[in-house]
């Protein structure tokens, strides 16, 4: 993790450097009017690769360092079990179309159509969060 948060925080720092400068130059530029539609997607851009990276170096203080991450690592090191993964389902399916309807409600400004689509866009997310679960739940007493 330890590059991971550097790289984002890297990417980050350049982006804030960019929004700046961006700013700058277009409120110099056209006569002491800053183009906002650049600088606000920089902005947001910085701060999507800030939130990134914090997640990062937050989740890197609290794990083993990996063998990716140690100098003295080697290949094998990494090998086992990574963890489980899904073999197939369709919830993402259910997902996309949930997501295209409230994209169409919110082309057409039809509110009742984008409510439509964001209840069943939380429906169809939770229903992949909750895929595998299988209601037991076990207790060290049992």
């Amino acid at each position: 993790m330890k590059t991971e948060w550097r790289i984002f925080l890297i990417i980050a720092g350049f982006l804030l450097g960019a929004t700046v400068l961006y700013g700058a130059w277009t409120y110099g530029d056209s006569g002491g009017q800053v183009e906002w539609v650049g600088t606000v997607a920089l902005l947001l851009s910085f701060l999507l690769c800030a939130m990134c990276g914090g997640f990062f170096w937050f989740v890197s203080r609290r794990i083993d360092l990996r063998p990716e991450d140690r100098p003295d690592g080697e290949i094998a090191d990494g090998a086992g079990e990574i963890g489980f993964f899904s073999p197939g389902s369709y919830w993402p399916v259910g997902i996309a179309l949930a997501a295209a309807i409230a994209g169409l409600g919110l082309v057409f400004w039809q509110f009742w159509l984008l409510g439509l689509g964001l209840v069943l866009v939380i429906v169809t997310a939770c229903g992949l969060l909750f895929e595998y679960y299988s209601g037991t739940r076990r207790t060290a007493e049992h």
